[in-house]
């Protein structure tokens, strides 16, 4: 008992030697003003993420792709390769701050096929919405989202519209242009909608070790056009009907130099499209100017 005693005592003694107010751990410094910046949200530590956001001037990109199969040659993540591909080589030449893989959308026409990740519409909007939310209570407070998949091009305006149902402090902007229109190698194909010949040619800029084109022609990507309904009267099975094996065209038409054209366009355009929102003052200015209208309708004059 009174070596115990002494011992708190001596402890006592000690602490009682203590300055009454020890200063705090210093916190981390901030990062430099100048200097190369990883673009990717992932990489960032705590405080190079703050710089990031003042240099991307609150401009962040989220790449949405989506896993599902791409015919017999391609990853279940090309659209997500890919896509984050374009959205990072862009993010290089006009900073901005790149939100980590995504793939959380629309692709229930794939059930059917190995390795699909086919969430619940409510899922969706609300892991969606959630994500937006938090990036923007992190400075983000322009979001480009960078569709990287024809499944997402009905569910990504439908998300930007219901924005407007309550207050953000934020926007959300929409891009959805893979490939263009005109130009480049000719093209050896007519059907080209889903891994065949563009995606084909793109994955082999972005991830060529991943394409397996001696397996592009083990399965049929020809339309079956086994629906007898008129094209203006929609119905979700109509990708079925057309492309059971979830693949229209053909990969093996695929080239490198038809993928560079093609994934060199589609960087140039998201490179462009940043810099549009990074300029643009008059969304976040209406939209505020809208909800405030909207809060009181009676008010509003015409």
């Amino acid at each position: 008992m009174i070596l115990i005693r002494n011992v708190f005592s001596i402890a006592l003694a000690g602490a009682l030697l203590l300055p009454l107010s020890s200063p705090m751990p210093a916190r981390a410094q901030s990062a430099p003003a100048s200097g190369k910046l990883s673009t990717h949200w992932e990489e960032l530590t705590a405080a190079d993420f703050g710089e990031g956001i003042r240099r991307s001037q609150g401009t962040c990109l989220l790449p949405f792709g989506i896993l599902e199969k791409h015919g017999p040659h391609l990853p279940l993540g090309t659209d997500l390769l890919d896509v984050r591909y374009a959205a990072l080589h862009a993010a290089d030449e006009e900073y901005t701050v790149v939100f980590p893989e995504y793939y959380f959308g629309q692709i229930a026409e794939a059930k059917h096929e190995p390795g699909t990740m086919a969430y619940s519409r409510s899922l969706q909007l609300a892991l969606l919405q959630e994500t937006t939310d938090e990036m923007a209570r992190n400075g983000c407070k322009k979001i480009l989202i960078v569709n990287g998949h024809g499944g997402n091009s009905s569910l990504l305006p439908y998300f930007a519209q219901t924005q407007l149902d309550k207050p953000h402090d934020y926007v959300v902007y929409v891009f959805d242009e893979r490939t263009p229109h005109q130009g480049g190698p000719p093209k050896k194909t007519t059907i080209d909608m889903h891994a065949g010949e563009s995606e084909t040619s793109k994955m082999m800029i972005a991830h060529p070790e991943l394409v397996h084109p001696e397996r592009a022609t083990s399965e049929s990507g020809a339309d079956q056009a086994r629906q007898k309904i008129p094209e203006s009267v929609y119905t979700g099975i109509w990708w079925y009907t057309r492309f059971p094996f979830h693949y229209s065209g053909d990969g093996s038409a695929a080239t490198k130099e038809l993928g560079e054209f093609q994934m060199k366009w589609w960087i140039d355009s998201v490179v462009k499209a940043i810099r549009e929102v990074k300029a643009d003052d008059v969304s976040p200015k209406l939209q505020k100017e809208f909800f405030e209208k909207s809060a009181h309708p009676l008010d509003t004059q015409p």
